[in-house]
């Protein structure tokens, strides 16, 4: 079974991306072949600073690799290390019906929050379409609101396939349900967008000071409060054992437990779960040509799948 995941290096890893999409990505390398790509040709669609965006993808490196990715169980490279992706993505776009992606949710909320309504974000879902096909993944774990990437991929697929004959193999979304929105500092689901984030391996004093800024209502520290209706306990959840929740949640229903006090908590869970990562991720930045290495046997490895992709494609189409 291959598999396939990316991200975008559109700024600092927060604990969304890790518990979103990091963590169970890392979980695949135990399930099956692993492809995990660094998707820097997405992020020119909001990125338009070279130096910021070289710095952010060696953010992601290095996060991943800390994080514990293991590049004997994972193809890890960089998007635009595979030039066969952006060949792929024209052959798609001529058989891509508009209305395909006039439907298309992402272009439809990026406009919405401000962003330039470029050709390369209205065409964002057939460059994703050539990120799944050129390594003919058959699956691809996203959560439930990128489910429609997926399934434009598969109708594109099916499309080419039906014009040209038997070419790609049709992928399946793996929906993640048992992942749980990541709320932010406000409440909100935890973006960057938003502002609201929690930084993985941001400057300890940085992140302690925005988990004291965790909103919270205004009940009384003598009163009961409701631990379901709490951002801070709702991240808490995320890295403490069942035993520990159950613990943490009688002592909020019982009154005389204040909100600083868990969020306290909460922030000695988050560094005890994040230090020995921090300390990996310290050294593997002192040898970045080890993590260029990486990269670059990853691309490797997922170049000999995209090959032999783009000759079947383009012999289909008759340009071989």
């Amino acid at each position: 079974m291959r598999i396939l995941s990316g991200i975008q290096p559109s700024g600092k890893l927060h604990l969304g991306n890790y518990f979103g999409m990091m963590k169970p990505a890392l979980e695949l390398q135990n399930e099956g072949e692993a492809f995990l790509f660094i998707a820097d040709y997405h992020a020119l669609t909001t990125v338009h600073n070279a130096a910021l965006l070289r710095e952010q993808v060696k953010d992601v490196a290095l996060d991943f690799l800390a994080a514990g990715l293991d590049p004997e169980r994972t193809a890890f490279y960089r998007q635009s290390d595979l030039p066969e992706v952006q060949e792929l993505t024209w052959l798609l776009s001529v058989i891509c019906p508009m209305g395909l992606l006039e439907r298309a949710h992402s272009y439809k909320d990026k406009v919405a929050k401000g962003f330039a309504a470029s050709h390369g974000l209205f065409t964002y879902p057939v460059l994703m379409a050539a990120d799944i096909l050129i390594v003919q993944a058959g699956i691809v774990p996203v959560g439930r609101d990128q489910k429609q990437h997926v399934e434009i991929t598969r109708d594109l697929a099916m499309k080419f396939n039906n014009e040209f004959g038997e070419t790609f193999k049709i992928p399946e979304p793996s929906i993640r349900e048992s992942v749980a929105v990541v709320p932010g500092v406000d409440g909100q689901k935890m973006s960057k967008s938003y502002g609201n984030t929690l930084e993985i391996f941001g400057d300890p004093a940085a992140l302690k000071k925005r988990v004291m800024q965790i909103v919270t209502d205004c009940t009384p520290l003598e009163d009961p409060k409701n631990p379901d209706a709490c951002t801070a306990f709702a991240l808490y959840k995320l890295f403490a054992s069942d035993a520990e929740a159950a613990n943490l949640a009688a002592r909020y229903r019982a009154g005389g437990f204040g909100y600083g006090t868990a969020k306290k908590e909460l922030l000695a869970m988050i560094n005890d779960y994040f230090t020995p990562l921090r300390a990996r991720r310290a050294e593997l930045e002192k040898n970045m040509d080890y993590v260029e290495e990486v990269l670059q046997k990853g691309a490797a490895k997922a170049r000999v799948e995209a090959h032999k992709t783009l000759k079947a494609a383009r012999k289909a189409v008759g340009l071989e």
